[in-house]
């Protein structure tokens, strides 16, 4: 009888099996048919999950008989929620389309809509998705756009707190002269009062980059020279789900990174975190902290109607909070203690702190009048605080005052000065003046886009108009307190009274509005448009004997601008894959309140190629801008005083070639299912000159020639990207060069003092999934430790980043 029991369950295990059933199928992006891989397939409540391979496909075996709930989901993209019925014997075939969350928003949040919307796109345009972002797990904005042609970039810090950036050949000082925004909002502290971004959105919770240049930037002003930048946060996800980072690695660096969020029907809510911390890769001599400490947090809520309703409409609001610390100086070094020790900080820089405090508030309504119509809302305010206290002159036995720059420009002729630097003073007396860079900022107003779409007679027209009402001030109250130093250590002898340093207040309304026209018949599609400006500038300077601002030492500037922005591009759609543009528009940068101050003004051209095959994406342009006046500013960030002041700084011509490739080497291989080949290449040749001759009255310029050299613009510019993803394991590599720049215009050959170091780094990346949703995850910054000197600016040399390294954990669920 036992033999016979055996016998009898051997063969019903045997028939259970050879009825097992399969689910399988092929995950791809929208709208592009580009197979999507690394996606977690999963059945809800059940133990069965897989991802997708190269080729998109996946497969899930010996599902036992039953409905399920099929859930395909990938970081950045909307997850997809299918019923499936699984019966006996059954090979169920699935062809899932997921689309990008970028896709999915208003387009008064985003610029491209992703990847796929480039090609809708009137000029150059770039996307940098939520997988390229994920490779390197970046926390500087500056490698990441580094990927990118037509950018210009001046490191500072090295770890890309405050960067500066620069496109085709705009002027690179605190990113002042591009407009920036956080999900579609200008999110410079006072983009027009005073531009320079002394905040910059935290790059390390940013899920996509989005950077748009030529014509199709007169959308996004203010500044519509070189092009505009759009940082997309986590967006909310569109099921209960979240992420966990944690990382370390070299100089102390630590970091978290967590979010949350759901979608219902009608509620919908993100929260999430961002912590970034460490001990610095610089070396202060006598001993002290170098690093920073940075919190970001982060909420969103939206409440919507059921997508079904006649008027589908949404409210969201998001509030946002940064608080920073970091021991950063505007003090670099002489050019022979940089050979001898690069990453030495005088003792003289010991008290150098930056504090600063952003918070963002923002409500947007939505609503879809029709299938071809919709209009979104936006009211939002920022406000911004921060006190960069730091050592800003030094005086001597005899009574000499000098600013830092010109003590390390010329530290022989300044020995005493220097030797204070240094923390051993050789003279009878010294004082260190250390200013309290104490500013104040807020920004707010309301935006409004709609879109219209229709056909009529073959002729495919598409409408957009925005409006915008903007306020914005910044507010200089500072003082300077004075220390003495021996010994390498600083001790305080004056406390300084605020407001009897820079003591003034700017304000600016301003009022901004665009119509675009697309017109698209057959293969042609012209795009035109107008921006209109209207801002008035008003600047209260109280002066440094009135802290109290009674206003008996008033001085009162005021400046109007109304200007139209005109801009036009055409393109033609050669075949299904190949497209041609060609744009024109007009340059534009607010003048501020200095009496005599033009606003900048320039006539821009592009001509490009775009060529986009399932994972490839080939794009090539051609660019001019030719200023008539070309704004400066008087930036301490920049070598300069410090005053903000932005002058007139006539005619300049900038031009060059951008190039870009990205794509699967192995998309097209049969039998290769296993393994992929992702490549990315950038190159950017820039030539900016200047057209006429002028004397600044700014340190940072001095007197300029015709024909000199634009600052800080490198000629040449290469990153190469390179992968080989196979199953479980992800390996990346990004190489690049950046050529020599100079740090003051000149011409001919440049002089050893006047020039940053042409260099060559590669990172490195790889990611191990132990689990469908858990990454190990390892990294190598400078894996050639390479020593360069990467700016001359504000005050003496600054090394770049030297080799770093970062292990972590990344889960999902």
């Amino acid at each position: 009888m036992r033999p016979l029991l055996i016998l009898f369950c051997t063969l019903m295990l045997a028939d259970l099996f050879s009825q097992s059933q399969t689910i399988e199928g092929r995950v791809v992006q929208s709208q592009s048919d580009v197979p999507l891989s690394g996606v977690t397939i999963l059945l809800e409540s059940t133990a069965f999950h897989a991802s997708t391979d190269h080729k998109g496909n996946f497969a899930l075996n010996e599902i036992p008989e039953g409905d399920y709930q099929l859930i395909a989901s990938s970081f950045g993209f909307v997850t997809s929620r299918l019923p499936v019925s699984v019966t006996s014997g059954q090979v169920l075939h699935l062809d899932i389309e997921l689309t990008e969350q970028v896709a999915e928003l208003q387009e008064v949040v985003v610029m491209t809509k992703g990847l796929s919307g480039i090609r809708n796109i009137p000029g150059s345009a770039h996307f940098i998705s939520p997988r390229e972002i994920q490779k390197f797990s970046y926390t500087d904005v500056s490698r990441a756009l580094g990927t990118l042609p037509g950018i210009n970039i001046q490191e500072e810090d090295g770890f890309g707190l405050r960067p500066n950036i620069g496109l085709r050949g705009t002027g690179v000082e605190r990113s002042s002269k591009i407009t920036i925004m956080e999900d579609g909002v200008l999110i410079a502290p006072a983009p027009y009062s005073e531009p320079a971004a002394y905040y910059f959105p935290t790059m390390g919770r940013m899920q996509a980059i989005e950077v748009v240049k030529g014509s199709s930037q007169i959308k996004y002003g203010p500044f519509t020279t070189g092009g505009a930048i759009n940082l997309l946060s986590t967006q909310i996800p569109s099921t209960f789900s979240g992420r966990f980072n944690l990382m370390g690695g070299s100089h102390g660096n630590r970091i978290l990174h967590a979010f949350v969020g759901d979608e219902q029907k009608h509620l919908a809510y993100l929260v999430e975190s961002f912590q970034y911390r460490s001990d610095g890769f610089k070396k202060l001599d006598g001993g002290g902290t170098t690093g920073f400490d940075k919190k970001d947090y982060l909420a969103k809520l939206r409440l919507q109607t059921a997508p079904d309703v006649k008027l589908p409409q949404s409210l969201s609001v998001r509030i946002s909070q940064t608080l920073e610390e970091s021991d950063e100086t505007y003090l670099g070094l002489t050019r022979e203690d940089f050979d001898r020790e690069p990453f030495l900080r005088y003792a003289a820089s010991q008290k150098d702190l930056m504090s600063t405090k952003q918070t963002h508030l923002s409500l947007m309504h939505t609503i879809s009048l029709s299938s071809h119509a919709q209009l979104a809302t936006t009211a939002y305010r920022t406000e911004f605080s921060r006190n960069w206290y730091k050592l800003d002159k030094v005086e001597v036995s005899d009574g000499t005052k000098l600013s830092i720059g010109s003590i390390l420009d010329d530290p022989s002729k300044y020995a005493e000065a220097y030797d204070v630097l240094l923390g051993t003073p050789t003279g009878s007396a010294n004082k260190l003046y250390v200013k309290a860079n104490n500013r104040s900022y807020e920004a707010k107003g309301i935006q409004s886009a709609f879109s219209l779409s229709f056909v009529r007679a073959n002729w495919n027209h598409r409408i957009d108009l925005g409006l915008r009402i903007h306020w914005d001030w910044a507010d200089r109250f500072q003082w300077e307190d004075h220390y003495t130093i021996h010994d390498k250590v600083m001790a305080l002898r004056e406390t300084g009274t605020p407001g009897t340093e820079s003591n003034r207040i700017i304000i600016t309304d301003a009022a901004a509005a665009y119509l675009q026209y697309r017109l698209r018949n057959g293969k042609f599609t012209a795009t035109p448009g107008v921006r209109y400006e209207n801002i008035f500038v008003e600047q209260k300077d109280y002066g440094k004997a009135d802290p109290e601002r009674s206003g008996a030492q008033l001085s009162l500037k005021q400046n109007r601008v109304s200007v139209f922005i005109p801009g036009i591009s055409i393109q033609y759609q050669a075949n299904k894959f190949s497209t041609v543009f060609l744009g024109v528009h007009k340059g534009f940068a607010p003048p501020g309140a200095q009496d005599g101050t033009l606003p900048e003004a320039s006539i821009n051209y592009e001509l490009g190629s775009r060529w986009q095959k399932g994972s490839f994406l080939v794009q090539a342009v051609l660019f001019l801008n030719d200023y008539s006046n070309l704004l400066g500013s008087d930036l301490a960030a920049g070598g300069g005083t410090g005053t903000g002041d932005l002058f007139n700084a006539g005619e300049v011509r900038s031009h060059g070639i951008e190039f870009q490739i990205n794509g699967d080497l192995n998309s097209k291989k049969e039998g290769s299912d296993k393994y992929s080949l992702p490549i990315g290449i950038a190159y950017t040749y820039s030539v900016a000159r200047f057209q006429s001759s002028f004397k600044s009255t700014y340190e940072d310029w001095g007197s300029v020639q015709q024909g000199d050299h634009f600052p800080y613009l490198p000629a040449h510019q290469l990153s190469l990207l390179a992968g080989v993803h196979y199953g479980a394991f992800r390996f990346d590599a990004s190489l690049r060069f950046v050529d020599v720049m100079r740090t003051e215009p000149g011409q001919g050959t440049i002089a050893l003092n006047e020039k940053t170091d042409a260099h060559f780094t590669i990172d490195l990346s790889s990611h191990y999934s132990v689990y469908k949703t858990i990454d190990l995850f390892a990294s190598v910054a400078n894996l050639l430790d390479v020593v360069y000197i990467a700016a001359l600016r504000p005050a003496g040399l600054r090394p770049g980043m030297p080799r770093s390294f970062t292990l972590g954990l990344k889960a999902a669920f």
